[in-house]
């Protein structure tokens, strides 16, 4: 049972992990990465569809994404749905493809995608703390029901705080890294 509870904490830790490292895909630095249009929705006979179902993302250069879709008849469609996704980027349409250059990062810019990154990093905090505290109460409940004994508690709950320092540890890595990413010049 404590096996299980460890395993269940660590897993759901490490899709924290996930879905900052998804949160840091969607902030974008100077550079291009496809990532950046993954919130992006294109209307596709009548429904909302990712950008990435409809059309293929590629970077052309360090600044430059290449937007290919995959029916020629969705381009327009497409370049409206990245004008309209509230990202500032303006495609340039070509006929066959969309070419979208990145601006510039302004230093104002930068300092609000460094809050937008550390508020991310702060969730996947809050989330690890929460796993924590979920686990910590299973195991209580264990020890109130007599299945363990107050000595694999206390291993148990050494073990998950091992566990969410390493997590915390993780994030705190990610966010300098990102930051730094966005106070390149």
């Amino acid at each position: 049972m404590i096996n299980e509870i460890k395993k269940d904490a660590q897993a759901r830790m490490q899709k924290s992990l996930e879905s900052l490292s998804h949160a840091f895909g969607q902030i974008r630095t100077g550079k291009a990465h496809p990532s950046i249009l993954g919130s992006v929705m294109v209307p596709y006979y009548g429904a909302d569809t990712p950008l990435s179902s409809v059309a293929n993302v590629t970077v052309k250069d360090s600044r430059t994404l290449q937007v290919v879709a995959f029916e020629r008849n969705m381009l327009a469609a497409v370049d409206k749905a990245i004008q309209s996704a509230g990202l500032n980027l303006n495609p340039t349409n070509l006929g066959e493809l969309l070419l979208i250059s990145m601006p510039a990062l302004t230093e104002e810019t930068r300092k609000g995608f460094t809050k937008q990154a550390r508020s991310a990093a702060e969730d996947a905090r809050v989330a690890v703390r929460n796993i924590r505290r979920d686990a910590l109460g299973e195991l209580k409940k264990l020890v109130k029901d007599k299945e363990i004994s107050e000595d694999e508690e206390r291993r148990a709950v050494a073990d998950i705080d091992k566990l969410t320092k390493e997590a915390e540890a993780k994030i705190t890595q990610a966010t300098e890294e990102k930051e730094k990413d966005l106070m390149a010049v």
